[in-house]
């Protein structure tokens, strides 16, 4: 289960991580086309090298992985049909993230617990940009911050469950992170200096997500 002997992935998101965010700083669309790819297809080379395919709850995870990836590369453009495309893509992996959860089975106290935390958080959130979205993003955003919310409470009821589950649940802490950090740069101007922080989170917490189908795997083991 030792990441480090199956490092390739791992050494695919890190090195282009460095590149991507030089491209992100000079908002240089062809270095974003050149190296978020790259970055995002490591986490899903990791996962498969860590045995997501051997297990239900790390299939579950691929699959939110790949979405994450289509994701990826929509957001690299303006417009806003990949955005959209983006959009639908990450709360599509959100679903596929908390169906892992919900394999593996959650402590529901626990997921209460979360809620009570997370819910009246993610509210001040969406107050805060409301007055910031076009009209026609209201619904989108709306559904993307419950799905998001759902997603990481499960994770924590995971956690609850099963405790040797943590790292997906701060996976999951950390994606939720990183999307605030995506909302501020696209709707209220934030800048690179918020992109500087919400694009590592963002990796990270995949590099976790994949990371966790190791556990799973060893959970299912004889």
């Amino acid at each position: 289960m030792a990441f480090l002997d199956s490092p390739l992935g791992l050494l695919i998101t890190l090195v282009a991580l460095v590149p991507l965010m030089f491209a992100e700083q000079r908002e240089s669309t062809l270095g974003r086309l050149a190296f978020k790819p790259l970055a995002s297809a490591g986490f899903l080379v990791f996962a498969v090298q860590l045995g997501a395919a051997e297990t239900t709850a790390g299939t579950a995870v691929l699959v939110g992985l790949g979405l994450s990836f289509i994701g990826d590369v929509a957001l690299i453009f303006p417009q806003r049909a990949p955005f959209l495309l983006g959009l639908v893509a990450f709360l599509l992996g959100h679903v596929a993230y908390s169906a892992a959860a919900l394999i593996e089975g959650v402590h529901w106290l626990w997921v209460a617990g979360a809620a009570a935390l997370l819910v009246p958080y993610a509210g001040l959130i969406y107050s805060d940009l409301r007055p910031k979205l076009p009209a026609d993003m209201v619904a989108p955003v709306m559904a993307y911050m419950v799905v998001i919310s759902a997603m990481v409470t499960l994770a924590v009821g995971a956690a609850g469950q099963h405790p040797a589950y943590l790292l997906f649940t701060g996976s999951a802490f950390l994606f939720f992170l990183s999307d605030i950090s995506v909302a501020l740069d696209r709707f209220a101007g934030a800048g690179f200096g918020n992109r500087a922080l919400g694009l590592p989170l963002y990796y990270i917490a995949q590099l976790g997500m994949a990371g966790s189908c190791a556990f799973f795997l060893v959970s299912h083991t004889p």
